[in-house]
């Protein structure tokens, strides 16, 4: 990354939180700052300037990489889509187009990697439980929300472990998980066995 001369101050603070994905991505979290101001191309007192501490860093880093994934929702939502479930589609084109899978999972595996560090877990968890309620409000049967939900994130984390990524097989997923949300009926409608509570 170059210097920061001749930024402005918040282009200078996304270069520095850029530079600190990058170090904690190759380092992990014990990046320290001398490392993370070399990937930036400044000072350790040029990174201090925009953020006094490395907690500090991280938590703003943290922070932006929540809400991009939630600008990516929202840049996925088709204005002409007013049906039910309508939210969950542009979840699952969030987290399973091509075109965002490698941003997407850089993100989920930078915020991993924080999660050992309680502040991060903290406004992590805060985070999903509100994409949770949003999604949970999205009109769709709870069990047919489930389904979808869980199989879009383990979808977008197979590459973690080493699987494959935009497969054939992944895209056809991908469609049928979207045509689930628009017919819920399909999966509501199989003839499921009855199932004991604690069983």
């Amino acid at each position: 990354m170059g210097r920061t001369a001749g930024r402005s101050p918040e282009e200078t603070r996304r270069a520095l939180l850029k530079a600190a994905a990058a170090a904690i991505g190759a380092r992990g979290i014990h990046a320290s700052l001398d490392e993370i101001a070399r990937y930036a191309g400044v000072s350790k007192g040029g990174l201090i300037y925009h953020f006094a501490s490395k907690d500090e860093l991280i938590m703003e880093l943290v922070r932006t990489e929540l809400a991009s994934f939630q600008a990516a929702m929202d840049g996925e939502l088709d204005p002409a889509d007013t049906a039910p479930g309508r939210l969950t589609r542009a979840y699952i084109r969030a987290v399973l187009i091509p075109e965002a899978d490698d941003e997407v999972r850089a993100s989920l595996a930078l915020i991993t990697q924080l999660m050992t560090l309680p502040a991060v877990a903290e406004v992590a968890r805060a985070d999903a439980e509100r994409i949770d309620a949003a999604l949970a409000a999205d009109g769709l049967p709870e069990s047919v929300l489930t389904l979808v939900v869980a199989a879009a994130d383990g979808l977008s984390c197979t590459p973690l472990w080493g699987g494959a990524v935009n497969t054939p097989a992944d895209r056809r997923l991908a469609e049928r998980l979207l045509h689930l949300t628009r017919h819920p009926e399909l999966w509501e409608n199989l003839p499921w066995p009855e199932v004991t509570p604690g069983r």
